[in-house]
């Protein structure tokens, strides 16, 4: 009777791993959307530091340009103080000439000494007009390169707006390709979940029916036992038989899978905690579950699965379902799993 309880506790099902493994694959697609969400922060950032290095850019051509247009009204405006100046003694000199023509008109004695001193006054009114045609000219030079400095202020910030109006539609398109994303992940998933499903349906109905060979969340896992004698990576002939049902689901199940999915059946090896210590064909337990996981692979493609479908990868003993060194333990342990997956 107790080998009894033994056996049915050995068929109980063991929802754990399955639980653990619908947790990864959740965890997978959280990793996923991260990435996505990664990506386009990073071509968001490189599209804003291009934006960001414009900015600059314009912000110091107004900046120097503002420093121009500065520089330039502190020149209009020594000019401009410097032809009053000169109105102001041109004015004074006139008044000066006036005076004199009248003490001229009044006396002939003075005319000689007053005639020196208006041909004196003359010569400098001359000279003082000259120098005030002349400022008047550099302050509409100047008048001139202010109202262009203003245009090309204008310009530039005419430019800095049309940049930043950009760097918005940018950040917006960026937005909605990042939604645009997380949809289509969203339905390739589903999409991939449905014909998991069915692929799972499929095995259940073609391979035996056996306790070593079970479902366990969304991977359908082989016991080492069923496909390999112990310590080797060549498939017995029971092996070949359930792996030959395996490549005719497969193959059937390619047919039907839409092109746009990029699907892949993924066959991982795992051993027990047992060292090898280098005593048969492999140095180490990585070795052995690479080399199972490789010949289930080639096998798969010798029976006309796609090369280009599979993937083999070796876990070695790093990846245990069940915890401790006991015999059941290490049994569950020594196992391929296979995951339908996106590449």
């Amino acid at each position: 009777m107790a080998l009894a309880r033994n056996r049915r506790r050995e068929r109980g099902v063991d929802y754990w791993p399955g639980f653990v493994d619908a947790l990864s694959t959740l965890l997978l697609a959280i990793m996923f959307l991260l990435t996505v969400f990664v990506l386009a922060q990073f071509i968001l950032s490189r599209e804003i530091s291009g934006k960001d290095e414009v900015l600059n850019r314009l912000n110091s051509q107004i900046a120097e340009l503002t420093e121009l247009l500065a520089l330039e009204k502190s020149g209009k405006q020594d000019l401009e103080d410097t032809l009053a100046t000169l109105q102001s003694s041109l004015a004074t000199s006139e008044s000066e000439r006036s005076r004199l023509q009248q003490l001229l008109a009044s006396g002939a004695g003075s005319a000689e000494a007053a005639n020196s001193r208006i041909g004196t006054l003359n010569q400098q009114l001359d000279q003082e007009k000259e120098v005030s045609a002349r400022a008047l000219s550099q302050v509409e030079l100047l008048n001139q390169q202010i109202a262009a400095l203003r245009a090309q202020i204008a310009a530039v910030e005419q430019a800095l707006q049309a940049s930043e109006a950009k760097d918005q539609t940018s950040q917006a398109k960026i937005a909605d390709l990042g939604r645009r994303l997380n949809v289509a992940l969203a339905q390739r998933v589903q999409e991939l979940n449905r014909y998991r499903s069915d692929f799972f349906g499929r095995l259940r109905e073609i391979l035996s029916d056996r306790e070593n060979i079970r479902i366990v969340g969304d991977r359908f896992v082989f016991q080492s036992e069923v496909l390999f004698p112990s310590g080797s990576s060549d498939l017995n002939p029971e092996g070949e038989v359930e792996m030959a049902k395996l490549a005719t689901a497969l193959i059937d199940l390619a047919k039907e899978i839409p092109a746009e999915i990029n699907w892949v059946l993924r066959v991982d090896g795992h051993t027990d905690n047992v060292p090898l210590l280098g005593t048969g064909r492999y140095a180490d337990n990585w070795e052995l579950s690479s080399a199972r996981a490789i010949a289930v692979v080639k096998f798969l493609i010798s029976r006309g699965v796609p090369a280009n479908r599979l993937v083999a990868a070796g876990f070695g003993e790093f990846q245990p379902i069940a915890e401790g060194d006991s015999p059941d333990a290490r049994s569950q342990n020594r196992r391929i799993e296979l995951k339908l997956t996106e590449r």
